[in-house]
């Protein structure tokens, strides 16, 4: 799911709104931070927590629509901070909402918001394993934790989102375990088509989750596509939950949110108390005949609606789920596509002055452990121990109308 209602940072001639996990009492994406004012500093790090930044690249060939590059950031979880494509009309430009990498790790530490790491969900590109989106339980006496059961088994998770307006009965666990952890055995590959990089992250949750589990990362750049793998293996002793998603600004490059048009294959809402809150009351509604009917294939306009959304029951292409965002005053489409046959939900964040979309293809329904669903199948994977699953999603990019 979404974050926050809005993520601002200022830079010189740079305004950033970050998606739903704001902490304000205003409408707000699940998952947004707000970003204090930094004046930028013209040097670029060549490290994030220790490790060093990852770029991708590959020569443009042609004028037609191409991924040139991606940045990548082992020591924030493997965060795709940023993708570079070149596109007709708008020359190479960045596909992510994100600041420059030293405006951005100037948020990394020393600030009270990114103690768990929530920062690193406030722009690019950030992987949320094992859980995306809000986990609601019992919050401990020292409001630093919150205790939720998965089949009788107690999960403690990190207390790291409440909204502003209720700091002291809303806290929650948000998008995952790894924000701020460090990969290993980080490798590039130089293919005929572009790059590759690899990583791992073992026992990538450090005995916050029911069983120890492996994570290996796949980033692959061409020119056609940016394909992001995530497989998760289960090597510890016990039965254990793990759903994966990915939290990408994609930008609207020419700016104008009303005309922007999305398409999402679901046919089922589901409801929220508020988008203070965003947590889910347990009920799906059918979108037919909804502001959130976005199953025409060329989408419908943003148009000054607020969205921090989830879909369901979708409706596949070719055993794809399809998520498209087309800016036709630029042109523009890019699309989400899920490969995994375990996407069972897409969360959309975008508020009426963003300047981008958040498109989450996950495997879970939001606050899954909890007793509004009455029992109902949430999308969390049950591994076993020395089982696996893989998450697999790729971004596209298209001409609305292609040149004749």
């Amino acid at each position: 799911m979404c974050r926050f209602p809005s993520l601002l940072w200022l830079a010189p001639a740079m305004l950033m709104v970050a998606t739903g996990c704001q902490k304000s009492s205003t409408p707000s994406p699940s998952n947004n931070n707000t970003a204090k004012a930094t004046t930028p500093t013209t040097v670029e790090p060549t490290t994030i927590n220790g490790m060093p930044v990852v770029h991708l690249k590959r020569k443009q060939t042609g004028d037609g629509p191409q991924f040139v590059g991606i940045t990548v950031l082992p020591g924030r979880g493997m965060n795709t901070f940023q993708i570079k494509a070149y596109f007709p009309g708008l020359g190479v430009f960045p596909v992510l909402h994100a600041p420059t990498l030293a405006v951005a790790n100037s948020q990394f530490y020393g600030t009270a918001s990114d103690a768990y790491g929530d920062n690193s969900f406030a722009f690019g590109g950030a992987f949320l394993v094992p859980y995306p989106n809000r986990i609601l339980g019992k919050l401990s006496p020292d409001g630093k934790t919150i205790t939720t059961y998965w089949h009788g088994h107690k999960l403690v998770l990190p207390a790291n989102w409440h909204n502003s307006a209720h700091p002291s009965q809303d806290k929650h666990a948000m998008h995952g375990l790894i924000l701020k952890e460090n990969a290993s055995n980080v490798q590039v590959q130089d293919t005929p088509g572009g790059q590759i990089l690899t990583a791992d992250m073992k026992d990538a949750f450090q005995g916050h989750w029911l069983s120890k589990t492996d994570l290996h990362f796949q980033i692959t750049l061409t020119a056609d596509a940016v394909d992001a793998q995530i497989t998760a293996k289960n090597v510890g002793k016990q039965d254990e939950p793990i759903s994966i998603a990915w939290h990408p600004y994609l930008t609207i490059p020419s700016g104008e949110h009303a005309q922007t048009r999305l398409h999402v294959p679901g046919t089922m809402h589901t409801e929220v108390n508020n988008y203070q809150d965003v947590f889910p009351t347990g009920k799906l509604t059918a979108v037919k005949g909804t502001r959130f009917d976005f199953t025409p294939p060329d989408g419908k306009p943003l148009d000054d609606g607020y969205l921090d959304d989830n879909w369901s029951h979708l409706q596949r292409t070719d055993g794809k789920v399809v998520v498209s965002v087309m800016d036709p005053a630029s042109n523009y489409k890019i699309s989400e596509v899920g490969l995994s046959p375990q996407i069972r939900t897409v969360q959309v964040y975008s508020p009426p002055s963003a300047k981008f979309a958040v498109v989450e293809e996950q495997f879970n329904f939001a606050d899954p452990f909890g007793k509004e669903w009455h029992g109902m199948n949430t999308g969390m994977v049950t591994l076993k121990p020395g089982e696996s699953v893989t998450w697999h999603v790729q971004l596209r990019m298209a001409e609305l109308h292609p040149a004749k």
